[in-house]
């Protein structure tokens, strides 16, 4: 089995790479409900340490029904990651629709205390095999 697509973004040295993947498992299309797990990694390429203070979320879902999503940390944690280290972390989105998608930034400070946005990239949440029109 391969892995997922990476979608990626960088801001500021900080690079996003989000895996999406869709959980079979945890879904259950005839009560309407998909799921789908998402594999980050923030990089920091920056001189000096960053820390994530909080997150925003704004997901999609293929009806146009839009959820914003704010919070502090990611998964329950606020990471400092040092100059040139990672950090990965992994969750998970359930939708009321076959299909969607997510895109959001995290929030950032550094040594100096300045805060700044990391994009997020968009990424797309479809459940695989799935034959896809285009209206």
């Amino acid at each position: 089995m391969h892995a997922p697509p990476a979608y990626t973004a960088e801001t500021e040295g900080v690079v996003v790479r989000v895996r999406p993947s869709y959980l079979a498992a945890q879904s259950d299309p005839a009560a309407g409900r998909w799921v789908w797990a998402y594999q980050i990694e923030i990089v920091n390429l920056t001189g000096s340490p960053v820390q994530l203070v909080a997150r925003r979320w704004t997901i999609t879902d293929a009806y146009g029904h839009v959820e914003e999503v704010r919070g502090q940390g990611v998964v329950g944690e606020q990471p400092v990651i040092e100059a040139g280290d990672s950090y990965s972390y992994a969750s998970g989105c359930p939708l009321g629709a076959s299909s969607g998608s997510m895109v959001g930034a995290y929030y950032m400070t550094d040594v100096d205390g300045r805060m700044f946005e990391a994009a997020i990239p968009a990424f797309s949440l479809d459940v695989p095999d799935t034959r896809r029109t285009l209206n």
